[in-house]
């Protein structure tokens, strides 16, 4: 427990040095950068379009908008196992849970993803959402998506490599995930919003 604290305290420390530097400065230390918004591409199409979205239409997601989602958060890219998301070590701590309500083509229910298969287990035939809503503060639009991804870590795997800055390597690698799923929410035209208060 000291040594995350003093991990904290040397985050801090290493923080506030980097948002001291964005005060205002001089012009004439000032570089122009050359504008991004010339020959868009798919990917800066998709990062222009990122939003939080926290209300949705009542039309059910297909499963291949699914498929896109889970493949784009964990998704297998290379014969010798690499991933969609960097991961330190390439340990690949974080779980992905699908609770889906209203998916074409797809049983109402629990899944697990399986990245390896590129399937779905189911685990569960009931609706969670209410559930879910309430322990994320009572957060309306988790109890109205048709579906809910859910992203859970086996600390361990890294951890036991790595120690308590695993910690950190962990929560980064769920930000990877939480991008990934943005950018392709935003490609398919869906909405989406990561939702990080919960007990």
């Amino acid at each position: 427990m000291q040594a995350l604290r003093h991990e904290r305290e040397r985050f801090r420390a290493v923080a506030s040095r980097v948002t001291s530097r964005q005060r205002p400065v001089p012009s004439r230390r000032r570089v122009a950068l050359p504008s991004v918004l010339r020959g868009q591409s798919e990917l800066q199409s998709a990062l222009r379009h990122r939003r939080s979205r926290r209300a949705y239409t009542r039309e059910e997601l297909t499963i291949d908008q699914v498929s896109r989602v889970l493949w784009s958060a964990q998704g297998i890219t290379s014969a010798t196992g690499k991933r969609t998301v960097a991961s330190a070590g390439a340990l690949h701590p974080l779980e992905l849970h699908l609770l889906a309500a209203h998916v074409a083509g797809l049983p109402p229910g629990l899944y697990d993803y399986d990245p390896v298969n590129h399937a779905l287990i189911r685990c569960g035939v009931e609706d969670h959402r209410a559930e879910l809503a309430v322990a994320a503060h009572q957060q309306d639009c988790v109890r109205i998506a048709p579906a809910v991804l859910v992203i859970a870590a086996v600390f361990k795997r890294t951890t036991q490599k790595y120690g308590q800055r695993g910690m950190r390597y962990v929560h980064m690698e769920a930000g990877h995930v939480a991008q990934n799923v943005y950018l392709q929410a935003a490609w398919l035209n869906i909405g989406t919003v990561l939702v990080g208060a919960f007990d």
